[in-house]
């Protein structure tokens, strides 16, 4: 083994420490608080409740240090076991050095990958779901539902990556300026056709019906500038008692969905300040912020998939062809993430900071800060969030800011940067 899968194989063990390491200490704090809940919290579950979520926590933390194990078990077979250029040799013998068996080869190894998965989804779901009430799903609908997953990675992963093999032959030494420009495409589309095209394949979506909380959202969507047509409910509840509500797409095509398990959990003023809350993604411009730092990356890695292409040396240290687009293409795809997982905890500091101007946003259309804190508590309770994780592993994974952390800003003077001027409506 050169030098080359060696340091690739260091770089997968160094992000399986981290990931182990944070783990730990997530699983120590949450422990050294499990007799009794942080005073400041003491409010939002019982000793009963808060016990459970105590459980739930420290059982979803040992599910996670088995599935980083599992994945780094797995890259690092790949790297000493030959089943890289095994596997190559195999699928480009289908048209050698074609565009469409290079695509092929790349989609079904990584479908691979995810089929080797499964089994600790089937865990999560069946067992540790199921075991704190959570699980509403069924196996048949799980099965059908990871079956149209995966036919819907086949059809739109295979002509993406086909396109943009095809382009390397077709556009030179600038095929990764095309190639690029396509994929954001794609991405762009995709933030249209997901509502419209790709979520009621698995769930059932309708207009929230006529009635008192509906005039009092739509009055909420006017007065903001949302103008909202209709505020969307989905059947959430059918696979899991989670609650969540979400904003999707931009421009006209932009549109808020509320699951029916949060319908049934918060009271009127809770949900009109969680639908103030997603208005708020969309004022503040989190959409289109959020695909401009995903084009500047896309851009970022094209470039770096086309230096390593010119290279040659890169694909034949792991016994792939030379020179040639698609082996580094399945190099990235396998690897890519031992690389970007050292940036993740800049994405979630984005993400926590958008969070809280999503917050700032609801404070000051609602005129009060406790109808928020009253649905995050609910939220809370429900989901049996992780009322004290360990304050470095939440940097780095949580998208959202923890419940302390978001009571203390929404019950504090607003900032500079929060302050939303209505006016300019």
């Amino acid at each position: 083994m050169g030098w080359i899968p060696i340091c690739v194989g260091l770089a997968v063990l160094a992000r399986l420490a981290a990931q182990l390491a944070l783990d730990a200490l997530n699983q120590i704090e949450t422990r050294r608080n499990e007799a009794h809940c942080p005073e400041a919290l003491a409010g939002v579950l019982d000793a009963a409740e808060y016990s459970k979520s105590v459980r739930y926590a420290l059982a979803k933390g040992r599910l996670s240090l088995v599935a980083s194990s599992f994945d780094a078990a797995v890259l690092l077979a790949l790297l000493v076991s030959g089943a890289l250029p095994w596997w190559w040799a195999r699928a480009d013998a289908l048209a050698p050095s074609a565009a469409w068996s290079g695509a092929l080869s790349i989609v079904l190894a990584m479908g691979l990958l995810w089929v080797v998965g499964l089994p600790l989804s089937w865990w999560a779901q069946f067992h540790l779901e199921e075991r704190f009430g959570f699980n509403r799903s069924t196996p048949a609908l799980w099965a059908v539902d990871h079956a149209k997953f995966a036919l819907l990675g086949l059809g739109i992963g295979f002509p993406a990556a086909w396109a943009v093999l095809a382009l390397a032959g077709w556009a030179g030494l600038s095929w990764w300026v095309w190639g690029f420009a396509l994929l954001f495409g794609l991405e762009l589309l995709m933030v249209v056709a997901f509502p419209k095209l790709i979520l009621p394949l698995f769930n059932r979506l309708s207009p929230l019906p006529d009635g008192d909380l509906r005039t009092r959202l739509l009055s909420l969507a006017e007065r903001t500038g949302f103008r909202a047509r209709t505020i969307e409910l989905m059947d959430g509840s059918k696979r899991s008692g989670h609650s969540n509500a979400f904003f999707t797409g931009f421009g006209r095509f932009r549109r808020i969905v509320l699951l029916d398990t949060l319908i049934a959990q918060l009271s009127p003023a809770e949900l009109e300040a969680v639908l103030a809350h997603e208005i708020g993604h969309y004022k503040c411009g989190h959409v289109p912020k959020a695909l401009a730092l995903s084009a500047l990356l896309q851009f970022g890695g094209f470039a770096l998939v086309a230096w390593l292409m010119r290279t040659h040396w890169i694909a034949a240290a792991f016994g792939l062809p030379e020179g040639a687009l698609a082996p580094v293409l399945l190099l990235m795809a396998l690897f890519g993430g031992v690389v970007t997982f050292w940036f993740v905890p800049f994405g979630s500091w984005l993400s926590r900071r958008h969070e809280f101007q999503a917050d700032a946003f609801a404070r000051k259309v609602i005129g009060s800060s406790e109808p928020m804190v009253g649905a995050l508590r609910t939220l809370s309770r429900r989901n049996l969030s992780n009322l004290t994780p360990h304050p470095l592993y939440s940097a780095v994974f949580y998208s959202h800011p923890t419940l302390s952390e978001r009571e203390r800003a929404l019950r504090s003077e607003p900032q500079s940067d929060e302050v939303i001027d209505l006016a300019r409506w």
